[in-house]
């Protein structure tokens, strides 16, 4: 099992200064690589790979004014070239925009792939050309270490990712059953409402710093390009976006690890996320929900602890659908609860979404009232969104 652990690092004045240096390299053969498979394409019709650019990085380093490259491992400059092919293999295979020019704003990063070494009781990790470095050492690992990313974030705090294979095999998908499944729908007034009825307050971590972002940002709207104090007070910035961040991502984790804990099996919609943030009235907290991140947890957790994640089509009538078959063609989002014109049933769209959510999934694997075998972790459960008002057979025991 793949597993990856990330560390923060503890650096001296003269570790900072080396890192620095080693992100500057790996950004400049980056850039670098990037000119030379464009230039080759748009002038010879060539594609030049990442073995053609690797050959031609030790002349690189024998140019005059260039010796300082020869400051960085080797392997780190590799694998900047590495990183440059990769992304235009997701551009032309994913269509997920052609690569760009990295600059010195933001997260820095450098590979290893080899010679180094983790000490857990001495709290250091061993990096070729730097050596010894102090890490904090919140958590162990046993098996064989991949691929090492040492990185710094625009609030300048070091951090090494650890890819780890680790001896604990993929465990067997329990069998999903109705009485330990779920559904969820998630919102922003309440982050997500359950089928059994639990509802979690969304914390709203973004909009309750937004005061002290807005004093800190007009402070450095106030400060003179290129000065110290304005690179001071762009640091305020990007330090305050980091403690909100670590704030989301600290309750995310926690919400997902007890929502995979107490569920054999989870069933979620399909959203459009992307669509959902050209809505400029709701982009702001639909971004700070993070909706995208607590369905990728979502996936990875079930799949370490054998549990099954579903996931219904995204325009399946789920607020919309009375337990009488009757379709709400006329509900929009400031309806919180509305009344069935055909059995007078007064629902709450929210959890009336989780249920039917929860309904939608063990519907379209043939599990209502019985247990079956165990599906994949991220098995989509897609079903075509129904023409008008069609009598379902509901269960609405959740």
């Amino acid at each position: 099992m793949l597993k990856a652990y990330r560390y923060q690092l503890d650096l001296n004045a003269t570790q900072r200064q080396f890192f620095a240096r080693a992100f500057g390299s790996a950004r400049y053969i980056y850039n670098w690589s990037l000119e030379k498979r464009i230039k080759a394409y748009r002038e010879e019709k060539k594609r030049l790979t990442a073995y053609d650019l690797c050959k031609l990085l030790t002349p690189l380093k024998n140019e005059e004014g260039k010796e300082w490259l020869y400051e960085t491992p080797s392997v780190c400059l590799q694998q900047a070239i590495r990183n440059m092919d990769s992304a235009f293999v997701r551009f032309f295979r994913e269509k997920n925009g052609f690569p760009k020019f990295r600059n010195k704003h933001g997260r820095q990063r450098i590979q290893f792939i080899n010679n180094v070494e983790v000490d857990f009781e001495a709290s250091k990790v061993k990096l070729p050309k730097i050596g010894w470095v102090r890490i904090h050492n919140s958590r162990p690992f046993e098996g064989k270490m991949g691929t090492v990313t040492v990185s710094r974030n625009a609030a300048g705090k070091h951090f090494v990712s650890v890819l780890v294979h680790t001896p604990d095999p993929i465990p067997e998908k329990r069998p999903v059953n109705e009485a330990t499944a779920v559904g969820i729908d998630v919102g922003l007034h309440e982050y997500y409402v359950l089928s059994d009825g639990t509802r979690v307050a969304n914390p709203r971590h973004y909009q309750n710093s937004e005061k002290r972002l807005a004093v800190l940002q007009r402070r450095l709207s106030k400060k003179q390009k290129g000065s110290n104090r304005r690179k001071r007070a762009n640091l305020a910035v990007a330090k305050c976006h980091y403690r909100i961040a670590c704030q989301r991502n600290d309750f995310l984790h926690k919400l997902t690890s007890r929502l995979v804990k107490n569920h054999d099996s989870i069933v979620i919609e399909d959203l459009n996320v992307e669509g959902m943030l050209k809505n400029h009235c709701l982009a702001k907290h639909i971004s700070s929900a993070s909706w995208s991140e607590f369905f990728r947890q979502l996936e990875y957790k079930c799949e370490w602890n054998g549990k099954n994640l579903l996931r219904i089509g995204r325009f399946e009538p789920s607020s919309r659908l009375c337990t009488c078959g009757f379709v709400n063609r006329e509900l929009t989002l400031k309806d919180r609860t509305w009344k069935c014109p055909s059995c007078g049933e007064v629902h709450d769209r929210d959890l009336l979404a989780a249920r039917n959510i929860k309904m939608f999934g063990l519907e379209k694997t043939n599990l209502i009232g019985q247990v079956s075998g165990a599906v994949s972790a991220a098995e989509d459960v897609e079903a075509p969104a129904m023409a008008g008002p069609v009598k379902r057979q509901v269960n609405t025991t959740c």
